[in-house]
């Protein structure tokens, strides 16, 4: 069998997460890391007996990659992007796209060009209890959406930075816009507020303190979104819908579905990481492309997140309008 030979591009945390999947197929070989921190590239390449590269231009020199995937911050995205699709490489990258628009968008182009493969780490919708709550949606569409972020503040400082991670409806709650839409439709229009308290924990952090945003939907629904990095703990994260005779919750692993019998929660019995690897691998080699969320589709998520981080320093509602 022959192994299908991936690089990665940052070897963070995020990246981890996808490696401890990607070590169960038989069918991959991890051919080599690149990461400005080296330390860091030669402890993942130790692990999996790969190349360690200072920069993805070194990794990219190799001819035998398959594909790759493109685990950086929000601030890093864009050069990365242009030289694997200038490689005619199929990748899968994490959210969120870019902190510029114009440099998402020019990729999305590439890549619809090319007709690459790609991939994006949206991976709540390999969730069994979204694909639940998808069957209910069906006969009963959600009419209002509330959807929350209401953690603790991530450790990295470059998240602590606007101009770095974005903010946390980017970076963060763009997993729950991205739902949002999976269930409900395409956003037509919203409005943002956002507010900010100093912290002395934190020395530096301009990110926004809370966030809300208030959402339309191409079906007619209506939505309000709230984030913030306030907290201590893991608050809450997940998406509430609400139609005709219908309230249904869902969290990160669970969902419960109300009817007016009572509030039944059901747990998510899948790995939701490993069903979006595993369909990105099999549609880079020639399978059938069962990926969920590809560059373009992700696109649109991003375009709401910025949309609603725009709203919210501008003071005004944003239209989005609706393309292909």
């Amino acid at each position: 069998m022959k192994k299908t030979r991936i690089g990665f591009i940052g070897a963070g945390g995020i990246a981890h997460r996808h490696l401890g999947v990607l070590e169960q197929f038989e069918d991959v070989e991890l051919a080599g890391f690149a990461d400005p921190d080296f330390d860091r590239a030669l402890e993942a390449a130790a692990r999996f007996g790969a190349r360690a590269y200072q920069d993805h231009k070194g990794l990219l020199d190799d001819p035998d990659l398959d594909a790759v995937y493109i685990c950086v911050p929000p601030f890093a995205h864009g050069e990365p992007e242009q030289a694997v699709i200038a490689r005619g490489l199929p990748f899968f990258v994490e959210k969120p796209l870019s902190l510029d628009l114009d440099v998402a968008e020019a990729t999305a182009r590439q890549v619809e060009e090319t007709g690459l493969v790609t991939g994006v780490g949206y991976h709540w919708r390999y969730l069994d209890t979204v694909e639940e709550a998808r069957r209910h949606l069906a006969e009963r569409p959600a009419q209002l959406v509330s959807g929350y972020w209401l953690d603790q503040t991530p450790p990295p400082q470059w998240w602590w930075k606007t101009d770095m991670s974005g903010g946390q409806m980017v970076e963060q709650t763009t997993h729950i816009i991205d739902l949002a839409r999976y269930l409900v439709g395409e956003v037509t229009q919203v409005f943002g507020l956002a507010g900010h308290t100093p912290r002395e924990r934190f020395p530096g952090l301009d990110v926004p303190t809370v966030s809300t945003a208030s959402l339309r939907f191409a079906t007619g629904a209506v939505g309000n979104l709230g984030s913030t990095c306030l907290l201590n703990w893991g608050h809450r994260v997940g998406l509430h819908l609400f139609g005709e005779g219908l309230a249904l919750e869902l969290g990160e692993r669970e969902i419960m579905v109300d009817v007016g019998a009572g509030r039944p929660v059901q747990h998510s019995q899948i790995d939701p990481v490993w069903h979006e690897d595993r369909d990105f691998i099999d549609a880079v080699r020639g399978e059938a492309n069962r990926i969920r969320c590809s560059y373009g589709e992700a696109l649109k998520t991003h375009r709401v997140a910025l949309a609603i981080a725009a709203s919210a320093r501008e003071g005004r509602v944003i239209d989005l309008p609706q393309s292909a």
